[in-house]
């Protein structure tokens, strides 16, 4: 796909809402949760776990990240009082290390500035605890680009649930079929087909190692692009179709 200069793109028509995942599509934060995760470790005498198993882990919320780091399995959960232990010793560790490593991707930052500018809501819907959401947010100073935030703690269900996509819609008198979610893994794209919502994945994010445009097209976004700069066109043709239709 062409990628377009932001400075020069018009404005977009149509589109009521943009939510935008956390992690893996505005902030690589491995490298925190790595340290968090080391640390939970040595403070229950297990082995550490490497970097790489952690970036395969993440996008579905601390719980299931400390069931991983205890199991090393994808869906098993560890034994009732080990886990108890095992995330609150997280807890208190990412919140020292949390922002620590954590970078903004190439190009967010413009593409942030640039969807202020269109006047369309935009609402970061994560996984992540809003209490660290949040806090990441202010230290790498995006949070006044948000309408609203919603973490994982804030609905029932997180993603791929749909409940915080509803929520977010709600809160900004949006409707589904004119939103947009911006993320990086399947939770995102299963979440945005069951809230109405159309979906835009980035490549460079986590989706347990997969990469976005391997995915079957019954999972996969409706578009996929390599850097923020290229939202301009992106949204401008969304727009322009549900103008037009």
């Amino acid at each position: 796909m062409r990628k377009s200069d932001s400075s020069s793109a018009g404005r977009v028509q149509g589109i009521e809402l943009i939510a935008i995942d956390l992690d893996g599509t505005l902030v690589d934060s491995v490298k925190d949760m790595h340290e968090a995760v080391i640390a939970m470790q040595a403070g229950l005498s297990l082995d550490a776990s490497s970097e790489q198993q952690v970036r395969g882990w993440v996008g579905n919320g601390i719980e299931r990240l400390v069931h991983r780091a205890l199991t090393g399995d994808m869906l098993k959960e560890a034994e009732p009082v080990l886990f108890e232990d095992a995330l609150s010793g997280f807890k208190q560790a990412y919140a020292e290390t949390i922002g620590r490593y954590s970078t903004l991707y190439p190009d967010v930052r413009e593409g942030l500035l640039w969807m202020a500018s269109q006047d369309i809501p935009l609402v970061m819907v994560t996984n992540k605890a809003s209490f660290f959401a949040n806090m990441l947010i202010e230290q790498l100073q995006i949070d006044q680009f948000f309408a609203h935030k919603i973490g994982g703690d804030d609905v029932a269900a997180a993603k791929p649930d749909p409940e915080a996509l509803l929520l977010a819609a709600s809160l900004c008198k949006a409707s589904a079929v004119n939103s947009v979610l911006i993320g990086d893994s399947i939770h995102d794209f299963k979440a945005a087909r069951a809230a109405g919502f159309h979906s835009v994945g980035v490549s460079y994010g986590y989706n347990h190692g997969v990469p976005v445009r391997e995915l079957d097209p019954s999972l996969a976004p409706g578009v996929v692009v390599d850097s923020f700069k290229e939202l301009p066109e992106v949204l401008q043709s969304l727009g322009d179709v549900w103008t037009t239709t």
